[in-house]
Formats: structure tokens, C-alpha cells, sequence
């Protein structure tokens, strides 16, 4: 089995943290491989970017399936918390995708009752709720807290980063939160280490992700293709000819 990861910002040190917490959990036998767009931001923080960003995903993961000496996946996952462009992305392939800001609250869901997202800027909070919502899965979410930290300063000193979570998480958990998801592909790999000081399980949405993906293709489901992802019809593109269908 191969799943393609494709990092919804152009950082190639975060897909390679990214890579790593995805390979620690994959089965034996599961190959996983990273793409980093070559357009888009350099990370994910208001609405602006998040529209950018999706485009960049999309021309990656189109260039990568329509490239015939590369090997074909089973399944990706977009590997960003919030609205990066996962429908547009189902429409586009012919295997599952997996959203980890979805990935990780349907984890969160099977071994509590209540959760809560503890990611980076507070300016990205509504646009994860509006993502949890959309997803149908906002209503055992206690809430959403950021910590103050653009995506970038995550890599750049863990133990600032990792007292930044600590500190929402414990607060997220006062107030009743059972279970806490990592709100950004760039907290991958923490979740062991902040679930043991945290005394509660920690979810990351990557790992998360890698088995939801596996399960599906090992079931041998994908995306349906009645209603909502039906083929698109054929229709100009103008400025977008690589994405037009016959």
C-alpha cells in the first residue's frame, strides 16, 4: 500500500516532520511519501492564504498523478488543520482523502466524550471551527484554543512549543475536554511525549490519518461518485487548462 501525505504549505522541513510521524505509525508493508507544493504559502494562518494554499495543493497533486514514471498511491492525505481544499481534492483523484483536522476529532470521538483542538494563532480558531462544523464533527468539540504560535515558530524551539500546548491543553481540560487533538500538521510526533505530562490521551492528526487512510483502501473504499463528487462536466478553465476535463 502507498499513501501520498502532500503538506498543505511550501515548508520541506515541516513534510519531513510531517513524513516522520506518519511513517512511525504506518503498517509494515505501507509505504508513505511527502509532497511539498511549489507554490503556495509558506504557511497557513488567515483566509488568504488557506485559498492559496488549497491551489498549491491541488497543482501537486495533479502534477503527481499525471505523471506517468511515478508510481500511482491508494490513498493521501492533506496534512493541514482547517479548509486547505479536501473536497476539491476528492474531486480530483480517484482514491480516498483524508483530511487530518477530520482524521483527528473522529480518534478523539472513539475514546472520549468531549475534545478540544489546541493550535497555533488565534486568528486560525473560527477557521478550524467552520472546518470541524463542516465535517460534521463540531459537537462534541469543547473548544478551540490557540496558542500564540505561527506555524514556523513551532520548529523552532520544542520546549517553548511544547509548554505553549501544555499550557491550552491543561486549560482545555479544566473545562471539561476529555481528549486533546493537535491542531497542526507541524505539532506532529509530540502527541506521546504531551499525552504523558498531560495525564490524558493527545491525538495527532497525521498518525490519526494514516490509519483511517489504510483502513479505507484496505476495505477497498473510496470517494462515491453519486451526487456531491460526481464527475465534473467538461467546461473551460481559463488560466487552469491542466485541470480541465474532457
Amino acid at each position: 500500500m502507498r499513501i501520498g501525505i502532500v503538506n498543505v504549505n511550501t515548508s520541506e522541513s515541516m513534510t519531513q516532520t510531517i513524513l516522520a510521524a506518519a511513517r512511525s505509525v504506518a503498517a509494515q508493508g505501507t509505504t508513505v511519501l511527502g509532497l511539498t507544493p511549489a507554490i503556495g504559502p509558506a504557511s497557513v494562518e488567515n483566509h488568504v492564504e488557506a485559498i492559496l494554499s488549497a491551489t498549491g495543493v491541488l497543482s501537486a497533486v495533479r502534477e503527481y498523478t499525471a505523471d506517468p514514471t511515478r508510481t500511482p498511491v491508494d490513498a493521501w492525505i492533506l496534512a493541514g488543520y482547517g479548509d486547505q481544499g479536501k473536497e476539491a481534492l476528492m474531486e480530483l483523484v480517484d482514491v480516498p482523502v483524508v483530511d487530518i483536522t477530520e482524521a483527528a476529532a473522529v480518534a478523539a470521538m472513539a475514546i472520549g466524550d468531549r475534545y478540544a483542538v489546541v493550535t497555533t494563532l488565534d486568528r486560525t480558531v473560527p477557521m478550524i471551527r467552520e472546518r470541524l462544523a463542516a465535517a460534521g464533527v463540531a459537537a462534541r468539540c469543547a473548544s478551540v484554543r490557540g496558542t500564540g504560535l505561527g506555524v514556523l515558530e513551532l520548529e523552532e524551539d520544542a520546549t517553548s512549543t511544547d509548554r505553549a500546548i501544555l499550557a491550552r491543553a491543561d486549560e482545555a481540560l479544566a473545562q471539561g475536554a476529555e481528549v486533546i487533538c493537535l491542531g497542526c500538521a507541524g505539532m506532529a510526533g509530540r502527541a506521546g511525549e504531551l499525552s504523558s505530562r498531560l495525564g490524558a490521551p493527545v491525538v495527532d492528526g497525521v498518525a490519526a490519518a494514516v490509519g483511517q487512510a489504510e483502513s479505507l483502501v484496505r476495505q477497498g473504499l473510496g470517494t462515491s461518485r453519486v451526487g456531491t463528487y460526481a464527475p465534473r462536466s467538461p467546461k473551460p478553465l481559463a488560466g487552469f487548462g491542466e485541470f480541465e476535463v474532457e
